[in-house]
Formats: C-alpha cells, sequence, structure tokens
C-alpha cells in the first residue's frame, strides 16, 4: 500500500467539497479499576448512588465489579467529549468514599485470581447473560488478564461526506453497502498501520509482579526492572501484547474484513464452532454456569480486535445482527492505553491526531486483505508492543523489511493534508499541531509515554505499583477538588435513579428459565423488550 495515495481525497479537493471531512462523531468509553488507598483492587460492590451498572447509559463495569467504566456521547467537537467524561469523573469521584481510580492500563494491588470480583449485573436473564459470560471468560483465560484498563475512541464519518463519496465513485451499490465497504476499507488500513497508535501512545511498558501470580510460568520472558516490577526495555504497550490482549486462544481465529457478509459469517462461525478445551469446562455444572457455550467464541464481544465495525444494538440484539440489519454506523478503536499523566486518561492532541489517522484510512485505498495479511499485521502490532523503542527496529510491508520511524513518518506525512483539511479557519490549527507533537515523538522514542513512564519511575526510585498509585492519588485529588456543574450533576443523579428502576423492573418481569432464554437469544428470538 503506497500510504500517499489517496485519490478519495484528490476528488474531493477537485470538488471543493473537502471541508465535509469535518464534524464526525467522537465518543470515548474509559475503564477503570477502583482501588483502595494503599493499592488494593477493590472488593466493594459498584457504588449504587452511581446507578445500575446494567441499564445505566454512561456509567457501567467491564469484566470486574471494581472496573469501571465511563462512556460519553458522541459529540462533533472532540472538547465537548473530552469535557464530558472530565464531568462524569468529577460525579464519580463524589461517590467513591475512600477509593480512587487507577491510572494505568496494567493493574496492580491484585492478589490472584480470586482477589478480581466478577461484575453482577441482578437476576434479570440479560444481567445473569452478562455475568455467565464474564465467568466463562474467567474459565478460559483468566481473570486477571481481564483486570486490564484502555479506551475505546469511537468514530462515525460524517454522514453528508458518504453521500458525496458515493456519488463521486458512481458507486453501483446501495448508499449502505457503500458505505459499508467504506468502513470496512478504513478498518483494513487501521490493522495496517495501527501499530503506530502503540508506538505513540503505548503507556504500559512495565508490569507488577503480582499480575502473575496466577501464570508465573509467563514471567521468565520479562527481565527484572526492581523487586516488583517486571519490564521489556523498549516495550510501548505490553497491555496489547500477548500478555495482555493479543491472547493466543484465539490466535488462529481468521476474522474476514474484506466485506460485512464475509466478516459477519466468518464471526458468526467462530460463535457456532465448538472447541475441545472449552468442551472441557462445561457448561452448566452441578447447577451452575460455567460458560455460556463451549464454542471459539461465546459471543461476538470475546473477539479481541484493535478496531471494530459497530452498529448500535437494539435490546437483545446480537452485534452481527445488528451489522447485518442496518449497516455500520461508527468504527471503535480500542489499542489505546490510558494516559496516566492526564486526569481523564486521555487529551485533546491525541483525540484529534486519532481522528485524523482514521479519517486518513478512509481515503486511501485499502485492498482486500489476504492470509499473509493477517499475519503481517499481527507480527508488526506485536513487535511494536514489545520492543516498539528498540533502536534500529525494522517492521514488515509488502514482504519486505522497513524501518519503523521511516514508515512511522511516511504515515505522518499522509496526514498533513488531513489535518490542514479539519484544521479549516482555525487559527490555532489544533490538528496540525497535533500532528507536529507527533513528528517529534516519531524522531524522539524518549518523549513516548512508555519512556516518560520508565524513566520516571527509575529516576524516582519507585517500582510500577508505587507509582501508578501515586499519579492516581494525584488525579484524585484534581477531581474531588472540583465538582461538575450543578445541572450536570442533577442529571446524573436521576439518571442514577432510573437506572435502578429499570433494573429493578426488568427483574420483576416474569422470566423465561435461563436456558430458555440463551437458546432464544443465539437464535435471535428473544422478548424485544428484555
Amino acid at each position: 500500500m503506497n500510504n500517499t495515495d489517496s485519490a478519495r481525497l484528490d476528488r474531493l479537493i477537485a470538488n471543493n467539497q473537502q471541508h465535509l471531512m469535518s464534524g464526525g462523531l467522537k465518543g470515548i468509553e474509559k475503564e477503570s479499576l477502583r482501588i483502595s488507598k494503599d493499592g488494593v483492587i477493590s472488593q466493594t460492590p459498584h457504588p449504587k448512588d452511581l446507578g445500575s451498572a446494567l441499564t445505566h447509559p454512561y456509567i457501567t463495569t467491564d469484566y470486574s465489579e471494581a472496573l469501571i467504566e465511563l462512556i460519553t456521547p458522541p459529540f462533533a467537537d472532540i472538547k465537548e467529549t473530552l469535557g464530558y467524561l472530565q464531568s462524569i469523573h468529577q460525579f464519580v469521584y463524589q461517590h467513591l468514599d475512600n477509593e480512587i481510580l487507577l491510572c494505568t492500563s496494567m493493574p496492580c494491588g491484585i492478589k490472584g485470581d480470586e482477589s478480581i470480583p466478577i461484575a453482577e449485573y441482578g437476576t434479570s436473564n440479560i444481567g445473569r447473560m452478562k455475568h455467565v459470560y464474564r465467568h466463562g471468560l474467567w474459565h478460559r483465560y483468566g481473570r486477571t488478564m481481564q483486570a486490564i484498563a484502555g479506551i475505546h475512541f469511537n468514530f462515525s464519518v460524517p454522514e453528508i461526506l458518504w453521500s458525496v463519496l458515493h456519488r463521486q465513485e458512481n458507486s453501483g451499490v446501495s448508499l449502505e453497502e457503500f458505505t459499508a465497504s467504506g468502513y470496512f476499507g478504513l478498518v483494513r488500513n487501521f490493522q495496517r498501520m495501527g501499530w503506530i497508535i502503540l508506538y505513540l501512545f503505548g503507556a504500559s511498558p512495565a508490569i507488577c509482579k503480582s499480575f502473575f501470580n496466577s501464570r508465573p510460568q509467563l514471567m521468565a520472558q520479562f527481565e527484572e526492572f526492581d523487586q516488583g516490577t517486571l519490564y521489556h526495555p523498549y516495550a510501548t504497550s505490553l497491555r496489547m501484547s500477548d500478555i495482555g490482549y493479543k491472547s493466543k486462544n484465539q490466535a488462529n481465529l481468521r476474522i474476514n474484513y474484506n466485506s460485512l457478509p464475509e466478516y459477519v459469517g466468518s464471526l458468526g462461525q467462530a460463535i457456532a464452532t465448538p472447541y475441545p478445551e472449552y468442551e472441557k469446562i462445561g457448561v452448566e455444572v452441578d447447577g451452575e454456569y460455567r460458560q455460556l457455550n463451549t464454542n471459539v467464541l461465546q459471543i461476538e464481544n470475546e473477539f479481541y480486535s484493535i478496531i471494530r465495525p459497530k452498529q448500535i444494538a437494539q435490546s437483545c440484539e446480537k452485534p452481527t445482527v445488528a451489522l447485518k440489519r442496518r449497516g455500520v454506523r461508527y468504527v471503535e478503536m480500542r489499542s489505546l492505553d490510558l494516559d496516566l499523566f492526564n486526569p481523564i486518561g486521555v487529551d485533546e492532541g491525541k483525540a484529534r491526531f486519532i481522528e485524523a489517522l482514521l479519517l486518513t484510512c478512509l481515503l486511501q485505498d485499502s485492498p482486500p486483505m489476504t492470509e499473509s495479511d493477517f499475519q503481517t499485521n499481527n507480527r508488526n502490532q506485536l513487535q511494536v508492543a514489545n520492543y516498539g523503542r528498540k533502536p534500529g527496529l525494522e517492521l514488515e510491508r509488502n514482504d519486505k523489511k522497513i524501518p519503523l520511524q521511516d514508515w512511522a513518518s511516511q504515515i505522518l506525512d499522509s496526514m498533513r493534508e488531513v489535518c490542514a483539511i479539519l484544521d479549516k479557519d482555525d487559527e490555532n490549527s489544533p490538528y496540525s499541531k497535533a500532528l507536529l507533537a507527533q513528528q517529534k515523538v516519531v524522531q524522539n522514542p524518549d518523549l513516548t509515554a512508555s519512556a516518560r513512564m520508565l524513566a520516571d519511575m527509575a529516576q524516582t526510585g519507585q517500582p510500577f505499583s508505587r507509582y501508578a498509585l501515586n499519579k492516581s492519588a494525584e488525579h484524585a485529588e484534581c477531581f474531588k477538588d472540583h465538582r461538575p456543574s450543578e445541572a450536570f450533576n442533577l442529571q446524573f443523579n436521576e439518571l442514577a435513579q432510573q437506572s435502578l428502576a429499570k433494573q429493578a423492573e426488568l427483574e420483576n418481569k416474569s422470566q423465561l428459565p435461563f436456558d430458555q432464554f440463551l437458546q432464544q437469544y443465539f437464535t435471535q428470538q428473544c422478548d424485544h423488550d428484555d
């Protein structure tokens, strides 16, 4: 792939329609572990004052009862998205008692799998299903991996841009099919060059030794930073390595991103294909559910990918069914570590850079992916996760080796025109400034978040757990000193009460037997209101 070929962009500029690239919607989902002030993972339930984790639209939990997830609505202006995320943090901190949110992606303060409480969602069938799914993840991968936190960046291309591209390219398919095809082209290009996110923004080069309590055999592959910390000297994002979300259990999965039908088909096949190792675990054993099924994937969300095409699912609707029925609505970029140098975990410059990168992925030619491409992309991502700052590191592109810094420079060069267009009449040029900041990081690996973190730990003589705890405590003070607006506070108090009432309503309804509910869910015949 030639990083500078972009007939789409050329056509937009020739027709003076490049301004239509602006205004795509941006939303953020941010996970954080609740920990006590002495750095131990919380054993308390999700705070009731925050509402129901099952039905609240903006405050929920991910894998663990202690792994809170904060969700913003999508906004065209990234400042609004980040402002909303800031306000949710401020609201949450009023209800955490003596706990704080861990500001790093890799967990600390855990004492083996049993110390990580699996999230609870009540007694309704849909609540039970979410809990059983997490039980299945425990039996398949262990709980410790599930305690890792990250940020998901949701982005939708402006609707009007799709209409214009559809017309300019004289497409013979419907606008919905054209849009889906365009999103899948974006996804494939991001899989080719998305390693740059790990290099620039990876912030998990070190791991607390307690992370390996349940899997001590994995420790041998790391060097010792100090008595409590393991690391790779040139790592960027161990969260995205084999010990994090690049799971070896899924290494042989071949999900096809060449079209929407092929994607839905290959994902559906994985959910329907039995897996001998998981059959040994069983489904219902001694009256207790251990997992939803014994297949390669229990449900779509179990597949750990760096970017997903998404459609908003209706109540009890499978994600693949939602995509099949209504096409692609947005993409969810999932490879971003928490920025421990920022209280909300992400800053404006980073978000603007990501938006420009995703648009660049959309505008460039994106050939179908082969089996060889799949393996190459995977190797590149793992190389950057484990050794991204290593001097002279080479990656693979078009069956040739290319120095990481050369390729990174080419990617950033290809974004320059997109950033200038997004800046439009803004005299502050925020997108171009965000790009310039990352060009400096490409030229000097010591400026990466991963390098700065290791340098800080070395200078202060702190193991990862102490360093993470101190940073988290600093951020906590920042939030406690600033309350959200009265209007926001009132809205979120009401949302909490409404979500609790909604959960109670679900639980008070007559319920199908759980096994029957699951059967209907997987055949998509479940009651729409449940």
